[in-house]
């Protein structure tokens, strides 16, 4: 399963929500889309982030709360299509490729880290 999560604090939570439905209904299945609490991206409002098991996770900024679907849908599908979820080149995510905050790789397991 794969996740598109939504900050629910950038530009309120109604921006969040209408967009989350909109994703919701063009991503189908296989996804599951999420308004969360604030992501800490607030200074490049809205914030969306990538996610699946065993996979590197995305987060992005300045994201438009209208007019980004395509540009999202295109990395979702880049995303899901990857293994790994690693994406190299990110010219083809329009919006998404001058807003990218970080690329998290996949790292050990819960019971992996620490002392």
């Amino acid at each position: 399963m794969h996740h598109l999560l939504i900050c629910g604090s950038c530009q309120g939570p109604g921006a969040a929500e209408g967009l989350g439905q909109r994703l919701e209904a063009l991503l189908g299945p296989g996804w599951t889309v999420s308004t969360v609490d604030c992501m800490g991206g607030c200074v490049r409002p809205v914030a969306i982030a990538f996610r699946a098991e065993g996979k590197a996770s995305y987060l992005f900024g300045d994201v438009p709360p209208h007019g980004a679907e395509p540009d999202i849908l295109a990395f979702a599908r880049a995303f899901a299509a990857k293994a790994d979820g690693w994406i190299t080149d990110a010219r083809g995510f329009g919006s998404l490729r001058q807003g990218s905050l970080a690329r998290i790789p996949v790292g050990p397991g819960p019971d992996k880290v620490g002392n």
